[in-house]
């Protein structure tokens, strides 16, 4: 089964992601995805993660896809305009490559180039909405599309601990309503905010993927905290960080367990490795799946 088959199928889903070099070099990355083989039903490719230029997310799904995995393109609508967009997803579904993640992305003056000139011709929703029109067979001002229209599988993403969250459930109706098939999550640390974020959407039938983040230390959990709306780490895992003698041990620790008490609550897990992506087996041993 593919991986829309899958999110209809009801099956428990796990995801992860890499993130491209700043460089032509992917030796490392495919050895990455190998380690995640047969372990995650897809493989996230950022799309200029924080703003950095690096390796574009289209051909690294293009390398992904020729090695056997199945990648989910992240496609943010920071850098491109609506013709470039379109053509974009056009390109994608061209190599075989279905499932799209549709983003906002993080605005340029947060990376390694904050002279650049955003675009944001399109929000994620407007670009979901392209994105299904043009598997209807028709481009965003209804010209029709030659030949056999592209098959997309689109995903979006919801932030489960902004406060108030009543903007992020609006947004994640408007979402669904654009074509939006499932859902990865911000990181989630409190298993209790996430929970009143479930409670709020029960009118919402869609598949939803818990998002995880690997903590590095206790410096990046307070940063975090300070610095990523929506993302709040507990004091307790603050501190069990500060006192680990060995910080990746505990942090595969704090991993799997958020995994085990996420996982009866939601249809799936994301894990973000951010630059610990050999981490990613141990922390699926460690969480039993």
């Amino acid at each position: 089964m593919n991986f829309k088959e899958k999110i209809k199928a009801g099956k428990f889903l796990i995801t992860s992601e890499i993130g491209p070099p700043k460089g032509i070099d992917t030796r490392t990355i495919l050895e990455d995805a190998e380690l995640m083989r047969h372990r995650v039903d897809a493989i996230n490719v950022t799309d200029l993660q924080s703003s950095v230029m690096r390796l574009g997310s289209l051909a690294v799904c293009a390398l992904l896809k020729q090695n056997g995995f199945e990648p989910i393109y992240q496609l943010t609508c920071r850098d491109r305009n609506r013709l470039a967009l379109q053509s974009d997803l056009l390109s994608a579904a061209s190599l075989g490559i279905e499932n799209v993640l549709i983003l906002t992305g993080d605005h340029p003056s947060l990376g390694d180039h904050p002279e650049t000139k955003p675009v944001f011709d399109l929000d994620s929703v407007q670009l979901l909405q392209v994105a299904r029109r043009l598997t209807e067979g028709f481009d965003m001002k209804g010209n029709k599309l030659e030949g056999s229209p592209p098959k997309f599988c689109l995903g979006a993403v919801v932030n489960p601990g902004q406060d108030p969250i009543e903007p992020q459930i609006i947004k994640m109706e408007k979402k669904l309503q654009a074509g939006a098939e499932f859902f990865q999550t911000q990181a989630v640390y409190d298993i209790k905010v996430f929970e009143r974020f479930l409670s709020k959407i029960k009118h919402l039938k869609t598949t939803i993927l818990a998002g995880i983040v690997l903590l590095k230390s206790a410096g990046m959990a307070r940063y975090m905290n300070k610095n990523v709306s929506g993302i709040f780490v507990p004091e307790d895992l603050i501190k069990e960080m500060e006192e680990a003698k060995d910080k990746v041990k505990k942090s595969i620790e704090i991993a799997s367990r958020l995994i085990k008490e996420l996982k009866p609550m939601c249809q799936g897990i994301h894990i973000m490795p951010i630059g610990w992506e050999k981490k990613v087996p141990l922390v699926l041993d460690s969480a039993g799946l």
